[in-house]
């Protein structure tokens, strides 16, 4: 693949990232034969750099968006390249084609409860109902089979970045009580946001779409024990798995004062226990 001009930096730098995104790209295969993460540069209507990925899998059109990045192009490969380390994919830097990249409906969910949504937004909320849809739903129709074809590749997506679990440090938690005790007075510190749509309170208003989104938040206090809880937007959104303006977002270091909550379960993933709260009520 020919390197592009990479816009708003200078040569020197645009050679730099190219050297070192050739060093990332050593030893991994052939994107003809499984495909390739494609880092897309921003456009006039979308001014923010995208990942999407490049598969042989379906016939016909074969690029699929996955996320947003960065505007900024330092940032955005170090967000990329964290992301699909652990992948045998290369990756490539490429310009927006807008005759290939735009989605013609194959890659939207046309039953369950995620009706209307996108694969790439399933993928981000749950990536188990995707593995479903890759490996058990059965095709009446052929546009279903290559709806499903595509769910295999958000599915591979999916399995690319859960093998950094394999290679990072074990984390050392513990339970913060059991389920159905009140705890009080927890300092927490944001390590992970999600968000997502409440399935069952979307709705169609007018023709309006309306999304009340939530933050799915994973917390650690002081001593490294890991705390999921749940915050609901007050506000309607008219954009699916898109925070209202007028809500608080959360971010990844951010500090959270829990004045009290009941621990709704615990449990354990891999060697790792986490204390999912309910009732929370914020300092």
């Amino acid at each position: 693949m020919a390197n592009p001009k990479i816009p708003g930096i200078s040569e020197d730098e645009q050679d730099l990232l190219y050297e070192k995104l050739n060093e990332y790209n050593k030893g991994r295969a052939s994107y003809k034969e499984d495909g390739t993460y494609l880092v897309v540069f921003p456009r006039p209507e979308h001014p923010v750099y995208s990942l999407w990925i490049y598969s042989p899998l379906p016939e016909r059109q074969s690029l699929f968006y996955i996320c947003d990045l960065s505007t900024d192009i330092h940032q955005t490969l170090r967000m990329a390249s964290t992301l699909c380390f652990y992948s045998t994919r290369p990756m490539h830097l490429t310009e927006y084609n807008a005759k290939h990249m735009q989605s013609k409906g194959d890659d939207i969910v046309s039953f369950g409860k995620y009706h209307g949504h996108f694969l790439h937004e399933v993928l981000r909320i749950d990536p188990a109902y995707l593995t479903w849809i890759a490996f058990k739903f059965q095709p009446r129709i052929p546009k279903q089979e290559r709806f499903v074809q595509i769910a295999k590749v958000y599915h591979s997506v999916h399995v690319d970045i859960e093998r950094r679990k394999m290679y990072q440090k074990p984390v050392v938690s513990r339970f913060l009580g059991k389920e159905g005790d009140k705890v009080e007075n927890l300092k927490l510190s944001v390590v992970h946001v999600r968000i997502e749509d409440n399935p069952y309170k979307t709705e169609v208003r007018n023709g309006m779409p309306c999304f009340y989104v939530r933050q799915v938040l994973r917390l650690k206090d002081a001593a490294g024990n890991l705390v999921t809880f749940r915050i609901n937007a007050r506000t309607v959104s008219h954009e699916s798995c898109r925070l209202p303006a007028m809500e608080h977002s959360y971010q990844p270091g951010e500090a959270v004062d829990v004045a009290s909550a009941r621990i709704a379960r615990t449990y354990t993933v891999g060697n790792v226990k986490y204390t999912r709260l309910s009732h929370v009520k914020l300092q």
